[in-house]
């Protein structure tokens, strides 16, 4: 089967061959039994893992009567169903503060259960710049870095300084008034001075862990 008609989705079945990943269900706007039966029939086509992004507690709780093995992560908003655990190359997740951890979670997560191993740092923002630089090991070793950053957002133009790999700026919406929600970051970070950074959308984790977990793919020759 190519494609699954629900009505309110159409599911690609194909994606897996395309892209290496199965369709990600985005759980924004869509009720609990619509994300349920979308990873219910995800998992009936799949072998692998199978991941819902921007859940609650209620889109979780309708999924597990289905699928008990099913997981939810509450900082990243997660819901998964976890089968294989194979995890090759290295994907660096660095969060500037504690409260960008929710979106570093979100794409560590994503990378993790689309088969990367992760690493993470958090609290290593430009303010200490003493603990990212105790770490330039990890960061040389990564075969990408996702860089999740508000305020300013100038964590990722230093990170990028320090590494050959390929880094993905994720501006966040944390910071005060003139941050604009992120804005001032996502500006930021797309005037970097560093080559070798891209960035993806305000709070965009999961877009961050994605393209991290495809570098890593190619790089360890998946």
């Amino acid at each position: 089967m190519i494609e699954d008609d629900l009505e309110y989705a159409t599911l690609d079945y194909q994606r897996e061959k395309r892209r290496g990943f199965p369709e990600v269900v985005f759980g924004a706007g869509k009720t609990p039994l619509q994300v349920t039966e979308i990873m219910v029939r995800l998992a009936a086509s799949h072998a692998g893992n199978i991941l819902a992004t921007r859940c609650t507690a209620e889109h979780y709780e309708a999924v597990k009567q289905q699928l008990p093995q099913a997981s939810f992560d509450e900082v990243s908003r997660l819901v998964f169903l976890r089968r294989t655990e194979k995890e090759s190359g290295l994907v660096a997740v660095l969060a500037a503060g504690t409260s960008d951890i929710p979106v570093a979670e979100e794409a560590a997560l994503t990378a993790m259960l689309l088969g990367a191993k992760v690493e993470r740092l958090y609290d290593v923002g430009v303010s200490g710049l003493h603990r990212l630089l105790s770490r330039t090991d990890l960061l040389q070793k990564a075969k990408a870095l996702v860089v999740a950053a508000g305020m300013e957002g100038a964590l990722a133009s230093v990170a990028g300084g320090l590494t050959a790999a390929p880094v993905i700026a994720v501006p966040t919406s944390i910071g005060y008034g003139a941050s604009f929600g992120g804005l001032a970051a996502l500006l930021a970070m797309l005037n970097s001075c560093c080559s070798g950074v891209a960035v993806v959308n305000i709070d965009n984790g999961f877009g961050a862990g994605y393209m991290a977990a495809i570098i890593n793919r190619q790089s360890v020759g998946e």
